[in-house]
């Protein structure tokens, strides 16, 4: 029977990290708010292993050395449910990432339990427990955190172990264990985690309606609120809008007669920003053509390719039933149509999804396999 400890003192954790390190493996989770800041604001971190499951205050403990250690230990394998969020806390604190690491919202994808599973309905599949979701929405900041909340957060790490360990099984049982690699070693690629201000523009909707200059001046005005936004800790849309960076690259006013002519830009904002902003979109307009960004449109399919890809649409429903996976965590229409359009970096190609889908599909595009209907369902005819 596994203890409950709510750590809040440097003491407590050297302690707890003693217990931590007498296993191979732990599950993880934190729980943190970014609605009032650029970073996420780490508020808990809840860890378990089989004898031992800890609620840890951050906000008490000044130094989570001893923690931080355990969890960036190759040796110990991190298990957590939906992990991105959570790793982007620790890329904050250390600027790289715990390895290795097992995804349990991932693993499900292979085992048949649906593509991007909640952590409470994996639960309620795997081991028929239903989770309170009461705390879902608390404020996570607030002290002291009364005995529920911390139930409730102790929980998210409590059921991961049983759910993993059943995972880890059947995946071993099928052949399947390495198959998640590839995938576990994306999310903990820095790469992703990183938001270099130059990039800023590029998830912002709505560039195609810009052009030539008018995306210099997007890019560089991205660039500007992602450097203020992280200067001041506080989310971009608080320092100015997306709409408004589109409409302000769209029109590039240089004065406030100019700037008046926007709507959605309150007063004080315009009166805290304006002359920034005016020589950012002067030194935008300066910039040489050739070094314009540009909206990245790939090639469009021929009338003639969309039977093609209504083809491998069948296809891939028909794999993944045969393997009991999700189509859609596999592939979409739009890889479908990279695929038929020659691109070989679609994640179809790579790892699992290659081994249950791809390999066949590219092989059905080579003119190597046929379609054919036996007992009524679809199946490929091999040409070799």
């Amino acid at each position: 029977m596994s203890q409950d400890l709510y750590i809040n003192s440097t003491r407590e954790l050297q302690q707890l990290c003693v217990r931590l390190q007498q296993h191979d493996w732990l599950t993880l989770d934190t729980e943190f708010i970014r609605e009032k800041t650029y970073r996420p604001r780490l508020c808990l971190i809840q860890v378990a292993n089989p004898e031992v499951v800890a609620c840890i205050d951050p906000l008490a403990i000044d130094d989570l050395t001893p923690l931080l250690d355990i969890l960036y230990d190759p040796k110990l394998t991190k298990v957590l449910h939906a992990a991105r969020q959570d790793l982007e806390i620790f890329f904050e604190l250390r600027g790289h990432l715990p390895q290795p690491i097992f995804d349990t919202q991932i693993a499900a994808t292979l085992l048949g339990q649906g593509d991007q599973i909640g952590y409470a309905a994996l639960v309620m599949d795997e081991l028929g427990i239903a989770l309170d979701k009461g705390h879902a929405r608390t404020d996570w900041c607030q002290r002291p955190l009364d005995a529920a909340q911390l139930l409730y957060a102790a929980d998210d790490v409590r059921h991961l172990r049983e759910v993993y360990l059943r995972q880890y099984q059947r995946l071993e049982t099928m052949g399947r264990l390495t198959w998640l690699e590839e995938d576990f070693n994306t999310l903990t690629d820095p790469q992703l985690y990183r938001n270099p201000p130059e990039l800023a523009w590029q998830r912002i909707k709505g560039t195609n309606r810009l052009r030539g200059v008018q995306l210099a001046v997007l890019q560089q005005l991205a660039a500007w609120r992602e450097e203020r936004a992280r200067q001041l800790d506080k989310p971009r849309r608080w320092i100015v809008g997306d709409d408004q960076l589109l409409d302000m690259s769209r029109l590039m006013p240089l004065d406030i007669t100019q700037l008046d002519r926007l709507r959605g830009l309150e007063e004080g904002t315009k009166r805290r920003y304006a002359e920034e902003w005016f020589k950012v979109i002067s030194e935008a307009n300066q910039m040489p053509r050739e070094r314009w960004p540009v909206v990245q449109e790939g090639p469009r399919l021929e009338s003639s390719q969309e039977p093609i890809v209504d083809a491998l649409m069948a296809l891939l429903r028909e794999y993944c039933d045969e393997a009991q996976v999700t189509p859609a965590a596999v592939a979409s229409r739009r890889d479908l149509e990279r695929l038929v359009l020659g691109d070989s970096e679609i994640p179809l190609l790579h790892g699992w999804r290659a081994a249950i889908a791809g390999e066949k599909l590219n092989a059905f595009l080579r003119g190597e396999t046929a379609i054919a209907v036996n007992q009524g369902r679809l199946v490929m005819t091999s040409f070799k």
